[in-house]
C-alpha cells in the first residue's frame, strides 16, 4: 500500500460548528475563567488530532461518562467519539483550537478568546506520518474461535488478504505475526518488493463510489498471488467533514490529577523502503491504544489507559470470547466483519446477562472506530473495574484489542464501523441480546 495512505477519503473542507477555518468559529472566555469544551467528532470519515497551543486540557468526560480528571496536551478523536475538557486561559489573548486531520490533508480551527473578532496564531502544521510495516503485520484469516453466530460461517471470497507462503511467516502461513521466530535473511522481503513492482495494479476508480480510487491488492479479488505480492496503493477523493464542539462555562471541578509520564512518539518508517524480513521479525507489535500524533517529545497525548471512570462498572471475568475480525477489500471497496459483509451475515447472538469479550483483530490497513448500540464497550487496558466505558472504540491497523461487552439490554442492536463508507459497504452486524429461554434459531 501507499505509505501515505492513512485515510481512504480526503480533500474535505473541515468545519467547527459549521464554520470553516477562514470563518473561525469563536468561543468566548474571560482570563482566569474555567471553561468546559465538549468535542464531538461528527465527521463521516475523519480522525482529528486536537490541541490548544498555550493551554493544558483536563479531560473530565469521555463518551458521556465522567472520568477522573487527567491533564493532557492533545488527543486524537475518532469518528463518533466525544471528549469533555476543561481549560483555563490565563492571558487576555486569543487561543487557537486546532484539529488537524490524521492524514494531514487539512485542518479545522476555532478560537477561544475574551472578545469577538480576535484571531489566535495558527501553529505550524505537522508533517504527514508514513505507514510502516506495523500496520500490515497481521496474520489474516479465521482462527476458529467463536464468532457469535448461531450457524457456522465462512469468509466470503475476496474479503481476506491472501495467505503468503509458509516459509515467509509462522507455520500456519500468512503474514508473520509479531513475536514469531524471526525470519532469516532479506531475500523473502526483497522478492516481495520485486513482485510488488511487477504485479501491483494501478489505482482504478470504483464506479459505485464516484471519486474514490483504490489500488488493487493482488489476491483479494481473485488475482493470483505470486511470491506473496500482497501490497498495493490507494488514492482518494473530495468530500466534506465536520468536527462539532460545544462550549459552556463551568465552575469548580475539584482536584486535578497530576500529569503522568509523557507519551513518546514512535519513529515511523519513511520513504519507499520497508524493513527487511529479518528486521520485521524483531519489530514490536504496535500498541493498540496509543497514538503517534507527531507531537514533540514530552507531550502528553491522551490514551484509553488514562480514561478511568469515576463510577467503575462492576468488573467480572468474561464468559466467552467472540472473534471480531475486521476485514474487507480495498480494490473493490467493500468492508466486512469476519469476512462477511452485512447483507450476507448472520446476527451475533449474545445471552442476556453474559459478559462477552469481543476480540477485535484488525486485518486491514485502516483505523476502524467500532460502535455498538444498546450497551457499553469496555476496552481491556489493564485497569480492571476502572477500564473505560465507551460506545465507540478505535481499532488501529494491524492490532488486536479485547473489549468486554456486558449484554445487559435485551433486543436487536446495531454494531458497526462508524466510518460512513465502511458501514455502508458492509462493516456492520446486528447484535441480538436474548434471554436463555428464547429461541435463537
Amino acid at each position: 500500500m501507499d505509505p501515505t495512505d492513512i485515510a481512504d477519503v480526503s480533500g474535505y473542507t473541515f468545519l467547527v460548528n459549521g464554520q470553516s477555518p477562514e470563518r473561525n468559529y469563536t468561543a468566548l472566555a474571560r482570563p482566569g475563567e474555567r471553561v468546559r469544551l465538549r468535542f464531538i467528532n461528527a465527521a463521516t470519515s475523519t480522525y482529528f488530532d486536537v490541541r490548544i497551543p498555550g493551554l493544558k486540557m483536563t479531560v473530565v468526560q469521555a463518551g458521556g461518562n465522567n472520568v477522573s480528571p487527567v491533564q493532557i496536551d492533545e488527543f486524537r478523536i475518532a469518528v463518533a467519539e466525544t471528549f469533555d475538557v476543561i481549560v483555563q486561559p490565563k492571558e487576555d489573548r486569543a487561543y487557537t483550537i486546532v484539529a488537524e486531520s490524521m492524514d494531514r490533508t487539512g485542518f479545522a480551527r476555532a478560537t477561544l478568546a475574551p472578545r469577538p473578532g480576535m484571531i489566535g496564531q495558527l501553529p505550524a502544521h505537522r508533517p504527514r506520518r508514513l505507514v510502516s510495516m506495523s500496520e500490515m503485520a497481521m496474520n489474516p484469516g479465521p482462527t476458529g474461535n467463536d464468532r457469535g453466530t448461531v450457524h457456522p460461517e465462512q469468509d466470503m471470497q475476496g474479503h481476506v488478504a491472501p495467505q503468503l507462503p509458509m516459509e515467509m511467516g509462522s507455520g500456519t502461513g500468512g503474514i508473520p505475526r509479531m513475536g514469531d521466530v524471526p525470519m532469516r535473511g532479506n531475500s523473502a522481503m526483497l522478492g516481495m518488493k520485486q513482485q510488488e513492482k511487477r504485479k501491483t495494479k494501478k489505482p482504478s476508480s470504483n464506479p459505485g463510489m464516484p471519486g474514490m480510487k483504490h489500488g488493487g491488492i493482488p489476491g483479494m479479488s481473485g488475482v493470483p498471488v505470486d511470491g506473496g505480492a500482497a501490497f498495493a496503493q490507494m488514492q482518494s477523493a473530495d468530500h466534506r467533514s465536520t468536527l462539532g464542539m460545544a462550549d459552556q462555562v463551568k465552575g469548580n471541578s475539584g482536584n486535578l490529577a497530576p500529569s503522568a509520564a509523557p507519551t513518546t512518539p514512535v519513529p515511523e518508517q519513511g520513504g519507499e523502503d520497508m524493513p527487511s524480513v529479518g528486521d520485521m521479525g524483531q519489530l514490536a507489535m504496535a500498541d493498540p491504544i496509543t497514538h503517534d500524533t507527531g507531537a514533540p517529545l514530552g507531550t502528553r497525548v491522551l490514551s484509553y489507559r488514562d480514561l478511568k471512570p469515576l463510577k467503575p462498572y462492576p468488573y467480572r471475568r468474561f464468559d466467552r470470547i467472540v472473534e471480531i475480525r475486521l476485514t474487507g477489500n480495498m480494490q473493490r471497496y467493500f468492508w466486512s466483519i469476519n469476512g462477511r459483509k452485512f447483507s450476507e451475515a448472520e446476527p451475533i447472538t449474545l445471552r442476556f446477562g453474559e459478559r462477552a469479550r469481543f476480540r477485535f483483530i484488525n486485518e486491514t490497513m485502516m483505523n476502524h472506530p467500532m460502535h455498538i448500540h444498546g450497551t457499553w464497550m469496555l476496552p481491556e487496558v489493564g485497569n480492571g473495574a476502572r477500564n473505560p466505558m465507551k460506545h465507540t472504540v478505535n481499532i488501529k491497523p494491524g492490532t488486536t484489542l479485547d473489549v468486554d461487552i456486558p449484554a445487559d439490554a435485551e433486543g436487536p442492536w446495531a454494531f458497526h464501523c462508524h466510518l460512513l463508507y465502511h458501514m455502508e459497504t458492509g462493516m456492520m452486524r446486528q447484535v441480538n441480546v436474548v434471554r436463555r429461554t428464547a429461541s435463537i434459531h
